[in-house]
């Protein structure tokens, strides 16, 4: 009997943390409408090689027309130059507003490039909340670049919350540099 007992409880424990364990991992949110219906457009995976959220841009992605390729450097003032939020917002300050005119005259004159806009976090807030709030500042500013005369399918957007931070540390500095949109241009 000891041994049937011990077996069933052997047998609860692993069920258990094979339930346990997915439930555990953190999922970002995307603002793909087939990511979330479970349609498989979007969803990524191992196949795909894209990770939870993340969509992808079409088999045109990162391939430039007659226009040939940027260079190195017109590609990483592109990308380094981040737009910040303040705290638990997703509002556009003027700043931000700056850089996306400077974006957006950039992908005028770069037509074939695709970006994708990432939403960022700092710590304080649940997870869930943090990819919320990452999704609505990447959201934000798609809807300032599509304003600006950008389609809406040459940006793609993803929430990694507070996942990705650009500076460690505790302190109000660090936290404000975490509150940020990042562009990946897609090649």
């Amino acid at each position: 009997m000891r041994k049937i007992g011990c077996r069933l409880l052997m047998l609860m424990l692993v069920m258990g943390l094979l339930f346990t364990v997915p439930a555990c991992q953190k999922k970002q949110i995307s603002s793909d409408p087939s990511a979330a219906s479970g349609s498989g457009a979007g969803m990524g995976g191992a196949a795909g090689g894209k990770g939870i959220g993340e969509q992808d841009l079409g088999g045109a992605a990162g391939r430039l027309g007659a226009g040939g390729a940027i260079g190195a450097s017109e590609r990483s003032a592109f990308e380094n130059e981040d737009i910040f939020y303040s705290y638990d917002s997703s509002s556009l300050t003027p700043q931000a507003q700056d850089v996306l005119r400077k974006k957006a005259a950039f992908l005028k004159a770069n037509p074939n490039v695709k970006v994708t806009i990432e939403g960022h976090c700092d710590e304080r807030g649940t997870n869930e909340y943090n990819l919320a709030l990452g999704e609505a500042r990447a959201k934000s500013a798609k809807a300032f670049m599509v304003d600006l005369g950008i389609p809406a399918a040459r940006m793609a957007t993803i929430s990694y919350g507070e996942e990705r931070p650009l500076v460690q540390g505790r302190s109000e500095e660090a936290f404000a540099k975490n509150r940020r949109g990042h562009f990946v241009i897609e090649q």
